[in-house]
């Protein structure tokens, strides 16, 4: 088992058997990762491990077919404005239904698909032509923003997901050919989203402006805030053994999340079933719990965290600037992992 976790400087690399902990990409800002098995197919030619992809914000894509022994370069000549050179990589995802396929965001907002396992990509028209993209900005560099995540649908192949920071979420049911602008109920500042293959038309998004799920892979959404008192969400993972549980990263708003260190963890758990007033259609309600006192540190100087889904029920993994910690109960109690990390806050974690 590895544990990558991205940083401003580089790519961690993560043995919690040993506590072994390599560098990769040293001198990088690694925004994104996506670990996958690439499988028996094209996509697992002259694999000898899980292949990571690595977006960095100044020098593109990485890409490694080894497990993070080695990364080259990757797609450096088909991203960009033209295919001018590599922007900035700020999100990255492998479609569940074949590994060849994955999806590259960046900044300034464009959209990539690659066939060949993120080797090449050809740019994803219509994003930018979305009504409410003349209203994107992200607000620490107004003049810019990017793609923050992307998700893509167990169920349907051709369905992704994606957040703008800050602005919008895009939905395509069709690969890309045709987009819908702003779902009901979507956020508007999208930091994460999640999904489990034992529920595969919900998803769950971690936004500045709060949290919400969709019951109907994205296509309208509901905004859960039951016990959580912190409304600025970050970080997300679902239990691997339960669609109906997951834990979250959140604080008051962006300078506690990012600036002065003041971020909480909370538990989501989904409830009974609630009416909608507008269409008296029902759903299932959930609330929050906050964890602390569970292992693991939260509030005052304690940065928001980045989570990743294990392998096994119930196990949730959290890196932030105090260290990397999992739960093998979906949060009822957490261990630290004896690792030596930077102590400041980790831009992506994965888990293979």
């Amino acid at each position: 088992m590895r544990v990558y976790a991205a940083y401003d400087d580089g790519l961690r690399i993560v043995d919690p058997a040993t506590g072994a902990v390599e560098t990769r990409l040293s001198g990088q800002r690694v925004d994104c990762l996506s670990v996958a098995d690439p499988g028996d197919g094209a996509a697992g030619a002259g694999t000898r491990g899980p292949r990571v992809l690595a977006g960095t914000f100044d020098a593109g894509l990485f890409r490694s077919v080894d497990g993070g022994e080695r990364f080259a370069g990757a797609a450096a000549s088909t991203l960009g404005p033209e295919g001018s050179g590599p922007d900035a990589v700020t999100a990255v995802a492998t479609s569940p239904h074949d590994p060849s396929v994955v999806w590259i965001g960046t900044e300034p907002s464009r959209a990539y698909r690659s066939v060949d396992g993120g080797e090449t990509a050809a740019l994803v028209g219509g994003l930018t032509d979305l009504p409410s993209a003349s209203e994107w900005s992200f607000p620490p560099r107004p003049d810019t923003h990017h793609v923050r995540w992307i998700e893509p649908c167990p169920a349907d192949p051709d369905r992704w997901l994606l957040g703008i920071e800050a602005g919008a979420l895009a939905v395509t049911a069709d690969g890309g050919a045709t987009w819908t602008d702003r779902p009901p109920g979507s956020r508007r500042d999208t930091h994460a989203m999640a999904t489990h293959p034992d529920a595969p038309d919900r998803v769950y998004a971690a936004a500045g402006d709060g949290f919400a799920e969709s019951d109907d892979r994205g296509d309208s959404w509901r905004v859960r805030d039951a016990g959580l008192d912190h409304g600025y969400v970050w970080g997300l993972a679902v239990d691997p053994g339960d669609p109906d549980t997951a834990v979250v990263s959140a604080a008051r708003g962006a300078t506690a999340a990012h600036r002065r260190g003041e971020a909480h963890l909370y538990r989501y758990r989904r409830g009974g079933e609630e009416e909608d007033e507008g269409t008296g259609a029902t759903g299932d309600a959930g609330a929050f719990e906050r964890l602390d006192d569970r292992g693991v540190p939260t509030g005052e100087r304690t940065y928001r965290a980045v989570l990743a889904a294990g392998r096994s029920g119930g196990e949730i993994w959290a890196l932030s600037n105090h260290g990397l910690f999992v739960t093998r109960d979906a949060g009822d109690s957490f261990e630290q992992v004896p690792v030596d990390l930077p102590d400041r806050p980790a831009r992506a974690l994965a888990v293979a």
